[in-house]
């Protein structure tokens, strides 16, 4: 925090204007005094100022009271600051549109081992090495299509790299502008009012500078990756032909200029695409990362005290003293809470909720899932009812935990965390184990049992029974908790303390280990779910089931073919296309 008299100054100065409403208080005043003052009209100046005992300087005290109490007011509403402060800033990255030329020029083999393996490989660098933002995937010959549009999983779009090649367009050629076009569409659709395309490609004509120029004038930034070598080498044409392709570097430093951004020549290393600032998204004005910034702090609160005490000479005779006795009464006279001794009676009712469920969750994690169903217990949310339902599986009250989860479904419905959990501890209940489970004998063989942590992707009845099949980590694919669970963004339990661990190193291998014991839960589970789901369907004889069983195997051995679906789905593009005359 910095403070500083000399750069005292207001956030809002058109406020000030409101002082000149203060010469207008003084006519009106002396207009209403001398219209109310009846003597003047019968009784001398000179001898009217004696007749009247104390009113004039009453009248005056009350016009320079009105005038610094409107003057305060003013100056409190123009935001005087005299120091900046530290504010919590969220910021988005820029997101990357890639347009890769797919057609038949990117077989040449100057780049060895071809152009299109090493824009394959560039790309697989692109998606593992940036930090952050959405990604899109766009491939042009004749025309341009979309393979995946902007979506923050890498890994999504990485699925369909070893399927590119020139096959899978439908039409040979290199329209470079319309794949230009379909990038800015797709960064239009997602509403990012600003953002990255990354051409990669060996030439350009007239018509991509335009389409990069009218890019530029929305707000987005045109880069260019050079495929190829000056040199250049032969390649097989769409009609058969043997002919020559060049990297034509000052075409596509024209598009990278005219586009407002960088061009750089394909490189063996990552120099090429650090060069083209693409590994770390770009932050604008409006989108930022998550961060700290500074900010003018408005003090216009210090002059309110004052007005306050100047506004007590506005009541008559003992007003003021009646408002004190009133304000003071107030909070007696206000029915209490019924949790009101777990907090302050200043405090509202969600607020109290709020503040026993962050209490509930520390006990939770601690292990003392009694404490945590009473604290939760009474709290007519989902949050509430999802937290109760984890505690009373702990304590293996299955029956009472799904009616629990139950009325969190009805208050949420949908809730993922709450049907998976549902479904987990009525599959523990159906198969209720002896006593010494599973997590006794893991206290045994010295692993760690499962996390006392509310975690709405553990399974709450995975520490009564070592059988029940947990649902999936949430925090392994990225979803966030649900809402009001009282923990924050980081995991922590608000006061609360971070789980019992020797260090950091041994808490990740324990929670390793539990994650890999909750996933073979699950396939075990799957197997006997799928084999009873095929028992129950087929009449019941051993060659039908043999017969199922080798129908399931078949198909688990037909493999995936991402290229058939891209060429099937641009050829369906394209005589949408056609019908619709574009």
């Amino acid at each position: 925090m910095t403070a500083s008299w000399n750069a005292l100054h207001f956030i809002r100065p058109d406020a000030l204007w409101g002082l000149l409403v203060l010469p207008l208080l003084v006519a009106i005043w002396w207009l209403r005094r001398r219209r109310a003052n009846v003597w003047r009209q019968t009784v001398d100046a000179h001898l009217l100022r004696h007749l009247l005992v104390g009113r004039d300087r009453r009248a005056w005290g009350g016009l320079i009271l009105l005038l610094l109490g409107t003057a305060i007011a003013i100056v409190a509403l123009a935001g005087p600051s005299w120091r900046q402060v530290a504010q919590p800033l969220w910021q988005t990255p820029s997101p990357l549109v890639v347009a890769l030329d797919l057609s038949s020029r990117v077989t040449a083999t100057d780049l060895p081992p071809s152009r299109l393996l090493q824009a394959r490989a560039k790309l697989a660098t692109l998606l593992r090495e940036r930090q952050g933002g959405e990604v899109a995937l766009v491939v042009y010959a004749d025309d341009a299509y979309t393979v995946a549009p902007l979506t923050d999983d890498m890994a999504n779009v990485a699925l369909y790299l070893d399927a590119l090649a020139p096959d899978v367009m439908p039409r040979d050629g290199q329209r470079a502008d319309r794949a230009l076009e379909t990038a800015v569409k797709l960064l239009q659709q997602s509403g990012a009012r600003g953002g990255d395309i990354l051409l990669l490609t060996d030439r350009a004509d007239a018509d991509a500078e335009q389409a990069a120029a009218a890019a530029r004038a929305q707000g987005f930034v045109v880069s260019v990756l050079g495929l190829g070598t000056p040199q250049g080498a032969a390649y097989r044409n769409g009609e058969g032909q043997i002919v020559p392709a060049r990297l034509e570097e000052g075409a596509l430093r024209s598009v990278a200029s005219r586009g407002g951004g960088r061009y750089a020549r394909v490189a063996s290393d990552d120099k090429d695409l650090a060069a083209l600032d693409v590994l770390t998204p770009r932050v604008s004005a409006d989108d930022s990362r998550e961060g700290q910034g500074r900010t003018w702090r408005d003090e216009g609160f210090w002059l309110l005290p004052p007005l306050t005490l100047l506004a007590l000479f506005a009541f008559r005779r003992r007003g003021a003293l009646a408002v004190l006795v009133m304000v003071a009464a107030l909070p007696m006279a206000m029915p209490m809470p019924a949790h009101a001794a777990e907090g302050t009676w200043w405090q509202r009712a969600d607020q109290l909720d709020q503040q026993r469920l962050s209490t509930g969750v520390d006990a939770y994690r601690k292990g003392d899932f009694k404490a945590a169903q009473q604290q939760f217990e009474g709290i007519d949310t989902d949050a509430g009812w999802y937290n109760l339902g984890n505690a009373l599986a702990r304590q293996g009250q299955y029956d009472a935990a799904i009616e629990a989860y139950d009325r969190a479904l009805k208050k949420h419905p949908g809730m993922a965390d709450a049907v998976a959990n549902r479904a987990a501890v009525d599959a523990a209940r159906k198969r209720r184990p002896p006593q010494n489970n599973d997590r006794n004998n893991d206290q045994k063989d010295g692993k760690k049992p499962p996390s006392d942590k509310p975690d709405p992707g553990k399974n709450p009845g995975q520490g009564q029974n070592g059988d029940a099949a947990p649902p999936q980590d949430k925090g392994e694919q990225g979803q966030s908790p649900p809402p009001a669970t009282g923990e924050p963004k980081d995991g922590q339990p608000k006061g609360g303390t971070p789980p019992q661990a020797a260090d950091s190193q041994a808490q990740a291998e324990a929670d390793a280990a539990q994650r890999e014991r909750m996933q073979q839960a699950m396939q075990r589970q799957g197997q006997g779910d799928g084999n009873d789901k095929a028992q129950g369907q087929v009449s019941g004889t051993p060659q039908q089931r043999e017969q199922q069983q080798a129908v399931e195997a078949w198909m688990r051995r037909v493999p995936d073919d991402p290229g058939s679906l891209l060429r099937a789905k641009f050829q369906l593009e394209n005589e949408r296309r056609k019908r619709e005359g574009r």
